[in-house]
């Protein structure tokens, strides 16, 4: 199936790692030219941007602070200088670990700022880019089961802030559908990332007996079902959320 990506530009934030990475790479096998974020991983970002060049596709990787509002307008800054950008997926976020009874406000306030603000100010440039292009636009934002379920293993500040991006993207989808720009969001379930792979050493059980499925996602399956959400093939679709959950959202 061709899905109209080639030749198109996508930002892809964490794209160093994990389902990031993953994104990445099936965007550019796709044909899209992709601009891969990172904060601490440069290595790893480089071995993304090698990966994609062997193949003859067109990669680069910028820094990124998520937390910083100015080091977000730099990298969308150092991103348009390889092109227009078409497509922006929110993929970077944290997952720190504390009970609400033992969190401090600073702790409270730091993921929000860099899970959910740094979204709004990222999506904030790419609409305003995409305007002024009189370009048309696809948004994808990676979001979380916990959005609709909460967190009972301390992650709640981690579930307030994937919540808030879901009525934050209905809210610009519904500014922005007459500009032909779609807003949408990838719930994920449990997937086998750097960021969760301790919690399901130590918890294996009881992560399996909340999957319906039976098994943990690998990053692959969910970067193929994020590529088809940004492709011609979905421009119909905006304001909405798709499970990848392996049965933990049944809705």
């Amino acid at each position: 199936m061709n899905l109209g990506l080639q030749g198109k530009h996508a930002i892809v934030t964490g794209g160093s790692r994990g389902v990031g990475r993953e994104m990445a790479l099936c965007l550019a096998d796709e044909g899209a030219q992709v601009t891969l974020t990172y904060h601490g991983h440069k290595e790893k970002a480089d071995e993304v941007v090698k990966a994609i060049k062997g193949k003859g596709k067109v990669a680069n990787a910028v820094q990124m602070n998520l937390a910083d509002p100015t080091s977000i307008k730099e990298m969308v800054k150092q991103a348009l200088q390889f092109g227009v950008v078409d497509i922006l997926v929110n993929n970077a976020a944290v997952w720190p670990t504390r009970y609400i009874k033992d969190m401090s406000l600073l702790e409270w306030n730091e993921t929000l700022q860099t899970n959910l603000t740094s979204v709004f100010l990222i999506s904030q440039l790419f609409v305003q880019h995409c305007v002024q292009q009189k370009r048309a636009g696809t948004l994808l934002n990676i979001i979380s089961q916990a959005a609709f379920h909460g967190s009972t293993t301390g992650h709640a500040h981690y579930a307030a802030s994937k919540s808030g991006i879901v009525g934050f993207a209905k809210s610009l989808a519904r500014e922005h559908a007459k500009d032909k720009i779609t807003v949408n969001n990838l719930a994920l379930g449990i997937v086998e990332t750097d960021m969760i792979r301790k919690s399901l050493q130590e918890k294996e059980e009881y992560y399996l007996n909340r999957i319906p499925i039976g098994r943990v996602a690998q990053p692959r399956e969910m970067a193929e079902i994020a590529t088809f959400l940004v492709s011609e093939k979905a421009n119909y679709v905006t304001g909405s959320t798709f499970d990848a959950t392996g049965g933990m959202l049944m809705r």
